[in-house]
């Protein structure tokens, strides 16, 4: 039977959503960079307020639903992106944070792409995630 290696306990590793054993029954803890990835996902998806016993967690992204889609918006959408991350993810070091139009062309409403590049600091390994939100009003109202 294999051994596995001691755990490290530096920087906490969050157990998996749904957990599957592997082929000899035993349960794989995610790597530290799929987990710090997972994490920076929930915290995007979630309204402050939604999560029990944790109040003010979350980075507020469905606030600016039906906000239009401006460069202004996008100015706000990234600094309450930084803001979450820097309050919220101890296990990175928030490089750079891009909010850009992902609008498809004719369409009424339209979608962002945020973007993050970051570095574990762990070990410096150098990381990006980029999510989507859609349907902000278009510019004109």
């Amino acid at each position: 039977m294999p051994r596995n290696p001691p755990l490290d306990v530096r920087a906490p590793i969050g157990w998996p959503l749904m957990p599957v054993p592997d082929a000899n029954g035993a349960l794989r803890w995610p790597g530290l960079a799929h987990s710090v990835a997972d994490a920076l996902r929930k915290l995007l998806a979630t309204q402050p307020g939604e999560l029990l016993g944790h109040p003010s967690y979350g980075a507020g992204l469905q606030g600016f639903l039906h906000e239009p889609n401006t460069l202004a918006t996008r100015s706000r959408i990234r600094e309450a992106v930084e803001r979450a991350v820097g309050r919220f993810e101890p296990r990175v070091v928030l490089e750079a944070v891009t909010v850009s139009d992902d609008t498809a062309p004719l369409q009424d409403v339209g979608s962002l792409r945020i973007e993050l590049v970051y570095r574990l600091k762990r070990d410096g390994q150098r990381a990006g995630l980029a999510v989507r939100v859609g349907t902000l009003a278009s510019p004109g109202g």
